[in-house]
């Protein structure tokens, strides 16, 4: 199982290093069929996201791709929202946060697939830091409940409506993953839902992937990057929808 953890590491990693998500929406399944029940899949879910989002934003900062301001707010409520997910879940149905995630998901689509595309200079609108924490809140909230960072949300969001460059949204979409992840990771790991020792492997090994990733992202033309989003966002859709239905 090691060996087959690893290599699901890094592809996880990569994905979230060129994507800015989590990546528990593609890990959760996997582990599932894997033999892992579902508490301690997201489990592990979650701690490969605290570390891979945390090393991916480290590089992403280096190469000047993050804007750390505006994604400061969103995080902090991502994080308050992450944590509180811990007891929501014991009160919200599976089906309930499945099926407002997958609005989410559609709304991600619809807004990648037919936005105006930005370029890296396009001016972004400041927003109130209160609506901002208020997004967080809300994002981690719903996310960590199912065992995803969020950032399949906000980058959308960011990208869509508040007009940020693809490249930019995607880092932003992977700091706030740390926020949400950390306060994720300590709220499920009260409760006894952290299989650390498998979640160490996984998430060790995602932090290779994430390096190719990111390196992957600076490689791509913005339009390119967005289709290949709205590719992995549809396959998300098509998994999430499966579960539901299966």
């Amino acid at each position: 199982m090691f060996v087959e953890l690893s290599l699901l590491g890094i592809l996880i990693g990569a994905l979230s290093g060129f994507f800015g998500i989590g990546g528990g929406t593609v890990l959760v399944p996997v582990l599932l069929l894997l033999g892992f029940d579902m508490k301690h899949a997201v489990g592990i879910s979650i701690m490969q996201m605290v570390f891979s989002s945390i090393y991916g934003s480290y590089l992403n900062v280096k190469k000047g791709s993050l804007k750390l301001g505006e994604g400061l707010y969103v995080g902090l409520g991502g994080a308050f929202g992450g944590y509180l997910s811990g007891y929501v879940v014991q009160y919200v149905s599976d089906i309930v946060l499945q099926s407002v995630f997958v609005g989410f998901v559609v709304f991600a689509i619809y807004r990648m697939a037919t936005g105006k595309q930005h370029t890296e200079h396009t001016t972004e609108h400041d927003l109130p830091s209160v609506l901002l924490f208020g997004i967080g809140v809300g994002i981690g909230l719903i996310a960590i409940s199912i065992g995803v960072g969020g950032a399949i949300i906000l980058i959308p969001l960011l990208s869509g409506l508040l007009h940020y460059p693809v490249k930019k949204a995607v880092s932003a979409g992977l700091f706030f993953v740390v926020f949400s992840s950390i306060a994720g990771f300590i709220g499920r790991w009260m409760h006894g839902e952290i299989d650390l020792h498998n979640g160490a492997v996984v998430g060790i090994a995602s932090l290779l992937g994430v390096y190719i990733g990111i390196h992957l992202k600076d490689r791509v033309s913005s339009h390119h990057h967005t289709r290949f989003i709205v590719v992995m966002y549809s396959f998300i859709l098509a998994i999430m929808l499966y579960k539901m239905f299966s």
